[in-house]
């Protein structure tokens, strides 16, 4: 298992369309998941011991959201993303009614990895639209973030 976290106590402003970085909290001993701290990317390996043709990561991420001072009050999202493309089963929308007003998130999935393959995984601010629709494109304030991945496979 490897576990990560935002800065502890200090909430990070991340901009459309890049990620949350992160610190080791716990770093993967075997080297299946892969991190330089205070980076938002993540490195998940396909190692597998020869009879298997894939590893399977269970990735689960929560955190708190909000618009930050001088921002405007719409939509905002936040998801999972594998290779730079978020992965919409776990995108969660918030609309808050002010600025610096928090909302819990969480979402988890699993992510299956061919062996011998790698894949990045981040946590990445994106469009709270539906399909097409573009809401206001803007910062989301983050607060105790934490992701968790777990080697099933």
């Amino acid at each position: 298992m490897a576990e990560f976290i935002q800065s502890p106590g200090i909430p990070q402003n991340v901009t459309f369309g890049n990620n949350l970085l992160l610190v080791d909290s716990i770093a993967c001993p075997r080297g299946y998941v892969l991190h330089r701290n205070g980076s938002g990317i993540i490195t998940l390996r396909g190692i597998t011991n020869g009879c298997s043709r894939f590893a399977r990561y269970h990735v689960a991420f929560s955190g708190n959201i909000a618009i930050p001072t001088g921002g405007t009050v719409a939509a905002i999202a936040m998801a999972l993303a594998l290779d730079s493309e978020s992965l919409q089963n776990t995108r969660r929308i918030v609309t808050p009614s002010a600025v610096e007003q928090y909302f819990a998130i969480a979402c988890e999935t699993d992510i299956t990895v061919p062996s011998g393959c790698c894949y990045t995984l981040a946590v990445e601010n994106v469009n709270a639209g539906v399909g097409d629709v573009i809401v206001d494109e803007q910062t989301i304030s983050v607060a105790d973030g934490s992701l968790n991945i777990s080697r099933i496979a």
